[in-house]
């Protein structure tokens, strides 16, 4: 696996190459969005992580360049922050995963294999606020809405997707193959018209509609 870290502290793009590299990891560095964004472009590598605060270009700012460029490897935010805006911003420029620097080496590697799989992954503790980001946020019952195509249990996979949960942790949850929950979920973006998993999940935390476990107890 080839990671392009963008992060313009030295200290931590130093100590993150030697962690990833003992893992076996090939990885390039940018020490600034703009370098970052010719990195990418030009080296084409497997995932890129990427901090949120940098001086030149914010790393929404570099999200959406590299998207409006067509660079199709996943994107993945790596930072300190734990705001609600920072989370939504991320993902919904396309982001394919928002993780917290102070997690596992290991468990990071993991995390970035999946996301190459195609998997979106945001940190757990973060679930919960990705649930919550729009609280006023209410579906109308009486008013038309791309939900209402959903089925019973496509809407409840669609909460779980709130929840920033993977297809395997969504299988668990609801005692199913993962490979009926794949399926759940190509029918829910078919039906509500997006692209991918982190779109869905979106759209969803903007209606409100996020998983409560009480519900299935």
């Amino acid at each position: 696996m080839r990671v392009l870290l963008i992060d313009d502290h030295a200290l931590f793009r130093v100590g993150l190459q030697g962690l990833l590299e003992r893992r076996g990891i090939e990885i390039l560095m940018a020490s600034d969005g703009r370098r970052g964004i010719a990195t990418a472009l030009k080296e084409q590598p497997d995932v890129v992580l990427l901090d949120l605060r940098m001086p030149d270009m914010s790393g929404v700012g570099v999200l959406r360049e590299l998207k409006a460029k067509s660079f199709a490897h996943p994107i993945v935010v790596l930072t300190t922050s734990e705001e609600d805006q920072d989370v939504a911003n991320s993902l919904k420029a396309g982001a394919s995963g928002y993780l917290l620097k102070d997690m596992d080496p290991d468990e990071l590697v993991t995390t970035l294999s999946e996301i190459v799989k195609g998997e979106t992954v945001v940190a757990p503790r973060l679930a919960r606020l990705l649930a919550d980001l729009v609280k006023q946020g209410s579906m109308d019952a009486e008013a038309s809405s791309p939900f209402e195509s959903l089925t019973a249990r496509e809407f409840e996979i669609l909460g779980h997707l709130a929840e920033g949960q993977s297809n395997k942790v969504i299988a668990r949850h609801l005692n199913i193959s993962d490979g009926t929950v794949k399926l759940h979920v190509k029918a829910i973006l078919r039906k509500l018209d997006v692209h991918s998993r982190v779109e869905a999940a979106v759209m969803a935390v903007e209606n409100g509609i996020r998983y409560r476990p009480e519900d299935s107890s």
